[in-house]
């Protein structure tokens, strides 16, 4: 159970602070400032006491560092923030970046102390990259405001190259009570004040409006720095401890109001907390019910399955022999108590091992239905579709090798396989790749275990190395095929023989298939087309055009009016051909080319990708022109650069794998059922040996059973068969 996925509300609260009474402060910003940024904001007011609680606190600052023998150097705007309630940090020093851009990203770069300025730096950021027009951001360009501070709170005695000492930092207060109390309009209009201020020339109303400040300016900014107030003198001056009650009222407010605003967010923590834990509870509830729910009613089928099978005759089990999975499902049926405790043992090792996804993908499925699960195994849909995949997730324990197949040319270093099929029956399967040769075997005659070398029945030689080949799915003796040169070939096999050549790809064909119509044929090329043929013509009937190469090509089992493709550019498209103009629709999701694609009923499709995954799409219920949420996406095989296989059957999907393995899954879960790895013999020592240059290449079910075929880089072939 996931609960992040539930919408939790926020908890607001709207005070009114005033309470009918007057306050001695201003609203509150809600966020840290840097002082700099606080003193050359345009729209500032001058609020005394306001900037006497400010420099007072800057004041004390500088008072404990002297009395412990210190100079602080740093008392700049830059250097302090300012919290919501007007409490100033020291943040230790702040210089300008050469990047030679103008906004507070770049010149909060610094040497600082800790987190402090970590939080200053993410707040100052988000202030000046957000929500600000061009006009603003540019009325104070903060790196040549920061380079003239610096020159602004340098004191006479250290410009002409003299050591800092107490009194230079005085100098300092003095240039800080000055900006404090006479807010600039501009930076024209900034600069010239600064550098008035460096000979004790005050702006006109200064004097009449602040005389007891601008006297411990003159004082503080004296170039003697013997004539200027020591630090508590200026802590002792005359309109600071006039306001002092003043300002001891406006900490006491401010102190209360801090209080009032942790209660109101420790209140919102806790009910944000309270409402995810009792929707969590809900949840939780509900899945719990189900569970017992679906307890009770497995439980009563179980008994009811146990009493039925008592009473069912033996002879009234009729398995026909031409049907290999209806068989092996009767062989699982009937395990020996050996089997069946070894299977036991499996299959509990791998619940165990799969349980979270196992448990996610539950609630998933069972969530979607409000039907309960007794009286939907024996409705017409069937089995619960969850129960109906674990089942048969757990069907089988292994991959076990039912032959392998030993050709005369093993050896030979150009035997890689790019495709292999069966035909219609099952009776026989062809290969093609590398070598030049379409193969045909006979399916039983490759079970024989005492055959030294398997011979083909059939061998085609072609002029080029083949990409893919498809069985026509009526006339049983016909193979088409694609190849590295664009060229699309039928075949008749029983005569060795080529009955058509459709030359009008410019550039490698990857894929090919017959439609349910035997005389509708598609191939797609690296030209970035996908052409639709009738073999008994020799021009194509139409041309899809693709943004990237087309890179497999496949028609539903059941119409001849759908084809879907998979493409370079990391998608698949799905048309309907009595429109050739625009895509039904687009499956949108993977991050690599798509390799592979196969119908798994008519309207669910499973891709393949150089992205390591598979995926599963629905196209039942189109509603627009892209898909991006697949069913399901399946991980754990190795794709990252090569075409690997992929074939589906009755809800099963074999894919291959670059650790040369073969990967099974099953529709219903994202993690493998079962895998299988190729072994390497070593041609001196005949021992096993991994060989990383080895990947499976392709493979293939045989109709309506628990056999495939796979082949690997080497031309390694063996026939695999679940158990």
């Amino acid at each position: 159970m996931n609960n992040s996925s539930h919408d939790h509300g926020h908890v607001n609260h709207d005070h009114d602070h005033d309470h009918g009474i007057k306050r001695v402060v201003r609203p509150l910003e809600t966020k840290e400032v840097s002082l700099r940024q606080w003193l050359d904001d345009t729209k500032r007011v001058v609020n005394p006491l306001e900037c006497l609680h400010i420099f007072t606190q800057i004041a004390k600052i500088v008072n404990l560092a002297h009395s412990q023998g210190y100079v602080v150097h740093n008392i700049r705007p830059s250097c302090f923030i300012m919290s919501s309630f007007n409490n100033v940090s020291f943040i230790e020093s702040a210089s300008s970046s050469d990047s030679g851009s103008d906004s507070y990203q770049d010149v909060t770069s610094s040497q600082t102390s800790g987190n402090v300025f970590n939080k200053v730096s993410e707040h100052v950021r988000s202030e000046f990259d957000v929500g600000q027009t061009e006009e603003q951001k540019h009325v104070f360009p903060m790196k040549q405001i920061l380079k003239m501070e610096t020159n602004w709170y340098t004191s006479p005695e250290e410009a002409a190259g003299g050591q800092s000492c107490c009194a230079s930092d005085v100098y300092r207060l003095g240039v800080l009570l000055f900006e404090l109390y006479y807010p600039c309009s501009s930076p024209e209009e900034k600069n010239a004040a600064m550098s008035n201020l460096r000979h004790r020339i005050f702006p006109p109303q200064l004097h009449f409006k602040w005389p007891r400040e601008v006297f411990l300016l003159l004082r503080s900014l004296h170039p003697d720095p013997t004539s200027r107030p020591k630090i508590d003198e200026v802590l002792q001056s005359e309109f600071l401890n006039e306001l002092k009650e003043n300002l001891d009222e406006r900490q006491v407010a401010i102190e209360l109001e801090e209080k009032v605003v942790e209660q109101e967010m420790l209140l919102e923590f806790l009910l944000m907390m309270q409402k995810r834990k009792q929707e969590a509870a809900h949840y939780l509830q509900r899945d719990v019910s189900l569970l017992s729910s679906d307890v009770q009613e497995v439980s009563n089928l179980q008994a009811s399955i146990r009493i039925k099978r008592g009473f069912e005759p033996s002879s009234s089990i009729n398995i026909s022999q031409n049907d290999e999975f209806s068989s092996s499902v009767y062989r699982k049926r009937n395990r020996t108590p050996e089997e069946n405790q070894e299977n036991a043992v499996t299959n509990s090792s791998r619940l165990m091992k799969n349980f979270k996804k196992l448990e996610s993908a539950y609630f998933s499925t069972r969530n979607k239905s409000s039907i309960p699960i007794g009286k939907q195994m024996f409705s017409n849909r069937g089995m619960h579709p969850f129960l109906e995949g674990l089942s048969k997730y757990l069907s089988y324990s292994r991959l076990k090798v039912k032959a392998d197949l030993k050709q005369g040319d093993l050896l030979n270093s150009t035997s890689l396989v790019y495709s292999l099929r069966f035909d219609r029956d099952g009776e026989f399967f062809a290969t093609a790749g590398v070598n030049k040769k379409i193969k045909v075997f006979e399916y039983d005659s490759i079970l024989n275990e005492n055959q030294d070398i398997h011979f083909p029945i059939v061998e085609v030689p072609t002029r080029s190395m083949i990409s893919s080949i498809c069985w026509n799915p009526y006339i049983k003796s016909q193979i088409a095929s694609c190849n590295f040169e664009g060229v699309v070939q039928v075949w008749d096999v029983t005569q060795n023989r080529l009955c058509v050549e459709l030359r009008e790809h410019e550039r490698r064909a990857w894929s090919v298939d017959f439609a349910t119509d035997p005389k509708l044929l598609a191939s797609g090329s690296d030209d970035g087309s996908l052409k639709l043929w009738n073999i008994n013509q020799r021009a194509s009937l139409g041309t899809i055009k693709s943004r990237a190469n087309v890179c497999c090509v496949q028609f539903p089992s059941e119409s001849s009016n759908y084809i879907a493709f998979g493409s370079a550019d990391h998608q698949v498209y799905y048309y309907d051909l009595r429109n050739l103009s625009t895509p039904l629709c687009t499956l949108i999701g993977h991050q690599k080319t798509v390799s592979h694609i196969k119908f798994i009923d008519s309207t669910t499709l499973v891709s393949s990708s150089t992205d390591n995954t598979l995926k599963l799409w629905d196209l039942s219920t189109i509603t627009s022109q892209v898909i991006d949420s697949p069913l399901q996406s399946f991980t754990g095989h190795t794709n990252v650069k090569n075409f690997v296989g992929l074939s589906v059957s009755e809800g099963y999907i074999a894919t291959g794998s670059e650790t040369n393995e073969v990967y099974i899954y099953h529709k219903a879960f994202p993690m493998p059922a079962l895998s299988y790895k190729f072994s390497t013999t070593d041609p001196i020592t005949g021992n096993e040996v991994d060989d990383n240059e080895q990947f499976m290449s392709s493979l293939c079910w045989r109709n309506r059973s628990s056999t495939l075929v796979a082949a690997n880089s080497k031309g390694n072939i063996k026939v695999l068969e679940m158990v």
